[in-house]
């Protein structure tokens, strides 16, 4: 597992209102999706990158690495047949900073987005953010009636580690039933 240096304060602020690069290719068994990247991982370069972010370690614990991945070995997803973009480009210190109308101007982005794409699945990452930004008020995680074009729409908690809602034996559980499936 590589270590890259820790963002400064100044590292931190500069990286607001930043875009990372998706990692994507062409038909992805799944595209991950968060809702949008924070300021550490703007800082970085890399997606959930927060040293409290338990996305890789639920993804290697959910065996969908063979071993825990750093942020900065993202790309490494790619040959496993994963990918991972977000619905909001922007960063920001918490997702709270995201209107309804850039979750809704994002959806439209992604759609564009997974119809070039093609990946098996787009698993969002975040209950509220696809209810507002899909219209979707009472949806709830896992595969969900609705599709784009023939990519299947998965739900999966955020694993954000200020979603205090789940734990990250409940995040392996959700991803886990994601794996199985596809």
């Amino acid at each position: 597992m590589m270590k890259i240096s820790k963002p400064t304060r100044a590292d931190l602020l500069a990286a607001k209102e930043k875009t990372i690069r998706d990692v994507i290719a062409p038909g992805l068994h799944i595209l991950f999706c968060g809702i949008n990247p924070g300021l550490y991982s703007g800082a970085t370069g890399h997606h959930f990158a927060r040293p409290g972010n338990r996305f890789w370690p639920t993804l290697y614990q959910a065996g969908f690495t063979p071993q825990l991945l750093h942020p900065s070995e993202q790309h490494e997803l790619l040959s496993l047949g994963y990918g991972i973009t977000n619905l909001v480009p922007r960063t920001t210190a918490t997702a709270d900073e995201i209107s309804a109308d850039e979750l809704l101007e994002g959806r439209k982005r992604l759609e564009r987005k997974v119809k070039r794409y093609q990946p098996g699945v787009l698993a969002l990452l975040g209950i509220g953010a696809y209810r507002m930004a899909f219209q979707e008020p009472k949806a709830a995680l896992g595969l969900q009636p609705k599709s784009i074009g023939d990519t299947r729409i998965w739900i999966l908690p955020n694993p954000s580690g200020l979603n205090a809602h789940y734990q990250l034996s409940d995040l392996v559980e959700y991803f886990l039933k994601l794996r199985e499936t596809v």
